[in-house]
This record gives C-alpha cells, sequence and structure tokens, in this order.
C-alpha cells in the first residue's frame, strides 16, 4: 500500500502521449466555473480544480483512509481560441467533473484539445501546439467519496462529443 502524503504532482505536456498522463490524473477533478479563465491577450487558458488522486486509491487497494483529493492547478499556452458547450465559465455556483482532456491534431503542430465533463460539457480550445502543465497546489486531503458517473457521459463520441467537432 502507497504512503501519505505523496510529494506534489507537476507535469508538463509538450505532445499528445504526455496530454494523455495529465488527462489520466485529472480524471473525476471538481473545478467551480468560475476557477477558469481563457486571456486571449496572453494566448492562455488557466483552471484550479481539485483531482481525486487515483494512484494513491489503486495503491490502497479498495481502503477508504487511501482517498484523497488535491488542488491543482491546470495551463494550457498558445491557445488561439476556446469554445464551450454546456457549461457556463465564470460562475461562482456552478461545479463540473472532468472526465478526460484530449487532443485532435488539424494544423499540425496545432489542432484541438478538449475538456470533456460529466453531463455533456466540453471546453474546446484551438491551440498552436501542445504547451500543458498540471501542477499540485498544495497536501492532498481525505475524502471519503470515490468517484463515480455514467459510461459515455461527455466522452469522445459522445453527442456532446459531436456538438464540439461540429461547432468548429
Amino acid at each position: 500500500m502507497g504512503s501519505f502524503p505523496k510529494a506534489p504532482l507537476k507535469l508538463i505536456a509538450l505532445d499528445e502521449d504526455d496530454l494523455k498522463v495529465i488527462s489520466a490524473h485529472l480524471q473525476d477533478a471538481v473545478i467551480r466555473m468560475a476557477d477558469m479563465a481563457y486571456v486571449p491577450s496572453e494566448h492562455r487558458f488557466a483552471a484550479i480544480l481539485n483531482r481525486f488522486d487515483w494512484l494513491s486509491a489503486v495503491e490502497g487497494e479498495g481502503d477508504p483512509a487511501a482517498l484523497h483529493r488535491c488542488r491543482c492547478a491546470l495551463r494550457f499556452e498558445r491557445v488561439k481560441r476556446a469554445q464551450v458547450l454546456n457549461i457556463r465559465p465564470g460562475e461562482t455556483t456552478d461545479f463540473a467533473e472532468l472526465l478526460a482532456v484530449t487532443y485532435e491534431e488539424s494544423e499540425p503542430p496545432g489542432g484541438f484539445i478538449t475538456l470533456y465533463f460529466a453531463g455533456g460539457g466540453a471546453l474546446r480550445l484551438h491551440v498552436e501546439c501542445i504547451e500543458a502543465e498540471m501542477r499540485d497546489l498544495g497536501a492532498a486531503w481525505k475524502t471519503a467519496i470515490k468517484p463515480e458517473h455514467a459510461l459515455g457521459d461527455a466522452e469522445p463520441g459522445s453527442p456532446a462529443a459531436e456538438l464540439v467537432r461540429d461547432s468548429s
């Protein structure tokens, strides 16, 4: 069984494989809509999330004491445009659960990074290239809740995914 606390994570993504690693660590992260922002003048998208520590949960082999969350920052650089579907960035009372972060190449090395949320929401970033960072912002805390959601909620291939793709 893994020991707690673990060292904070700091991950950089410069290609699709790197982004898949970040996506795995962010699966089931909870985000308040007011904690995300696209800054066009800086070509940057940033968000603060409470990520579920799946690594500790798996290493804990079902032990409820191994369930943790950690506050983390997510940043994407070289963002040309941001589009949203069924979410309201900036709303202080809205929360969402992040399911996955994907990349679709369109004009190499550029393409689209999409953040899929439970309930059919999505955020699509048109990027010059993949340049992302995920960084834990402090110590993890115990949680009694292990995330669960309906399969296919807003994953690639779902109606939300198709709507985001069609809106380009």
